[in-house]
């Protein structure tokens, strides 16, 4: 992992942590602080949700030009890049099945929160490859 991301995750930690301190310490009441946490559990999902489906249509977006060029090359096509292709077809299916777990309730924030990594990976490498 990067410096950069490293940094960029710790940060992130941390100002969750504080948040929840600081919602947990405010003078409310436990009723109100728990309506509270649950708004804001369910906002994040939502948008984690949002991010998901761009990603998705992304992902879906890239492989389509991607498939296009390899069908349009004349030339040998590299290993690597056909492995990457097959590699962001499946997370785009692991994207619509976490899609599906979130609308049925099943999809817990982990899974949310790694099929958000994994999908960013997925487009970052097709990218790089289709600049090449």
């Amino acid at each position: 992992m990067k410096k950069e991301s490293k940094w960029a995750l710790g940060a992130l930690i941390a100002a969750g942590a504080g948040y929840l301190a600081g919602i947990l310490t405010a003078p409310r009441s436990g009723k109100r602080t728990r309506k509270k946490i649950s708004s804001s559990a369910s906002k994040a999902r939502v948008d984690g949700e949002k991010q998901l489906k761009q990603l998705y249509s992304e992902l879906q977006n890239l492989i389509k030009e991607s498939e296009t060029r390899v069908k349009k090359s004349k030339i040998k096509v590299d290993e690597e890049f056909k492995k990457q292709l097959e590699n962001s077809k499946k997370t785009k299916q692991k994207v619509k099945m976490i899609i599906s777990a979130i609308h049925s309730g099943e999809a817990t924030d982990p899974d949310l929160k790694d099929m958000l990594e994994e999908a960013k990976k997925a487009k970052s490498n097709l990218s790089t490859f289709l600049k090449k």
